[in-house]
């Protein structure tokens, strides 16, 4: 899970203050989806209404806040700017614009004496949150603020525990190849609001936008067209009352979909299926394996050698896709399934998933070293991630060696355990590092594992455990804040380490 997903808690049922083209492409309008007429979430006839003259306090003031607040200067709002922080970068031009700014501190008077508060995705519970709860101040997301500004384009949003930000990325791909405007953001780096007066918020536009647990709490009227839920498995336990409010924290894409939406699930998975029935969407399923006797079956699958849309009849070779793994055969099928929901046409289906080549930190090849293929999955911060690298080279069948697992860093708040069985299987040995080292190693039972002193002995110790034909797999499964500023910092100097290893025989 990615380190700018830290904010704050959530009941299972409310949010609280706790808390590129052608016609044949999709190209034109016929391209769009059937069913329903795009637009965006709640924005009514005069989305500027609802915040011109008004005094808003936006709490928070990271990339999302500060985007939050240029857009609600530029709309006419009488911005407050609050952190708890009292020395900010990027202030300066908005003061001057006239915004006011109150730091240092989280005044419940001020959270309950003005028009509405815009939380920034990071912020953590706070009593002054729930105080403005409790005087009736309607307290939005930054999602949510931007969902009102919207202007009839196809909203696509992505969630889940492990895999969005490359389906995201899929999805934003193929939209882009259809030549009609297009957007691609959210908790994947640039902020939701930032769409706001852009091509791509209007009618001809496509929004395709990654959903954290966070950013998704305080949504009401945000509405995806096509929603996708990848899965949901433990993760930030340290800032949830328990997996049931993180699930439903997840669940809230699904909220503001209409029946003529499309909601995406993975074939099997019960939990996320009862979250999306939650909404009133019509429910679609997909499965990055070969289907057995599914009911409802998948609508897009492994059919042989090929992943198969049912609908639409396209069949796409998985010999012709960069990404490797099955945990990528599923984010492939996903992308497929929405793309062909959302009315993009299959020549950018295909076009894109033959050439796209996955993210950085994100099961990115590095290097061959006497026969050993080099792997960086930092992005892989929660043991589901974790997981799903392993799994993805158990069941790749041009894969016939073993992994060593680099494991380790800041915890929390997981069980371990569910690594056991995929490392049992494809696993050759686990060196740990960083302060989870002893938790894991605890959980590693009958699975060979040694300790590396520091980060250049844990790539050191990996080159010599591994033969030719295995893999050195950098997937932490925990956070990197116990030795680095973030998951990319991690990875950029796993590939540095590597690179450096001396060329064999």
């Amino acid at each position: 899970m990615d380190p700018k997903e830290r904010d704050t808690a959530a009941s299972p049922s409310r949010p609280t203050g706790r808390r590129e083209a052608s016609a044949a492409s999709g190209g034109s309008r016929e391209g769009a989806p059937t069913g329903f007429t795009p637009g965006g979430g709640g924005a009514g006839d005069s989305p500027s209404g609802k915040v011109s003259g008004k005094r808003i306090l936006v709490v928070g003031l990271g990339k999302s806040g500060i985007a939050a607040a240029r857009l609600l200067m530029r709309e006419g709002a009488r911005v407050v700017l609050n952190d708890r922080r009292t020395d900010v970068e990027g202030l300066e031009p908005l003061v001057a614009l006239g915004a006011e700014a109150q730091l240092g501190h989280h005044d419940e008077a001020l959270f309950t004496s003005v028009d509405a508060v815009v939380l920034s995705p990071g912020v953590p519970p706070l009593p002054a949150v729930d105080a403005a709860d409790a005087a009736g101040v309607p307290v939005w997301s930054e999602i949510e603020l931007g969902a009102l500004f919207l202007r009839g384009c196809t909203v696509v949003g992505i969630t889940g525990t492990n895999g969005k930000s490359t389906v995201t990325s899929l999805l934003g791909a193929m939209a882009a190849k259809t030549g009609r405007p297009t957007f691609v953001g959210g908790n994947l780096g640039i902020p939701f609001v930032d769409v706001v007066g852009t091509d791509a918020a209007g009618p001809e536009g496509f929004v395709v936008v990654e959903l954290s647990s966070f950013q998704l709490e305080r949504v009401e009227t945000f509405r995806a067209h096509v929603a996708l839920l990848l899965n949901v498995t433990e993760d930030h336990l340290d800032r949830y009352d328990g997996m049931a409010a993180y699930a439903a924290a997840k669940g809230r894409i699904f909220h503001g979909q209409r029946k003529e939406d499309h909601a995406i699930v993975p074939a099997g998975d019960e939990l996320c299926a009862s979250l999306a029935r939650a909404g009133a969407a019509k429910l679609h399923r997909y499965a990055g394996f070969v289907s057995g006797e599914e009911s409802p079956k998948p609508e897009v699958f492994v059919d042989g050698d090929a992943l198969c849309d049912t609908k639409s009849g396209l069949r796409f070779p998985i010999a012709e896709l960069k990404i490797r793994g099955g945990h990528n055969l599923a984010n492939a099928a996903s992308a497929m399934l929405a793309a062909r929901l959302a009315g993009i046409g299959q020549d950018a289906i295909v076009e894109t998933l033959r050439t796209f080549g996955g993210l950085p930190h994100r099961m990115f090849f590095v290097r061959e070293r006497g026969g050993v293929r080099f792997y960086d999955d930092s992005k892989a911060t929660n043991v589901g991630a974790t997981v799903a690298a392993l799994e993805g080279f158990a069941t790749d069948p041009g894969f016939t060696g073993k992994v060593v697992l680099l494991a380790g860093g800041k915890d929390k708040g997981g069980s371990y355990a569910p690594m056991v069985e995929s490392l049992r299987r494809v696993g050759r040995e686990v060196v740990t590092l960083g302060e989870a080292a002893p938790l894991i190693e605890a959980a590693l039972g009958d699975v060979p594992f040694q300790r590396a002193s520091d980060f250049d002995d844990a790539v050191t110790r990996a080159a010599q455990i591994a033969r030719p034909g295995d893999a050195v797999v950098l997937a932490p499964a925990c956070s990197s804040f116990d030795m680095f500023r973030s998951y990319a910092e991690r990875g950029e100097r796993f590939q540095r380490a590597v690179l450096a290893l001396p060329e064999v025989g």
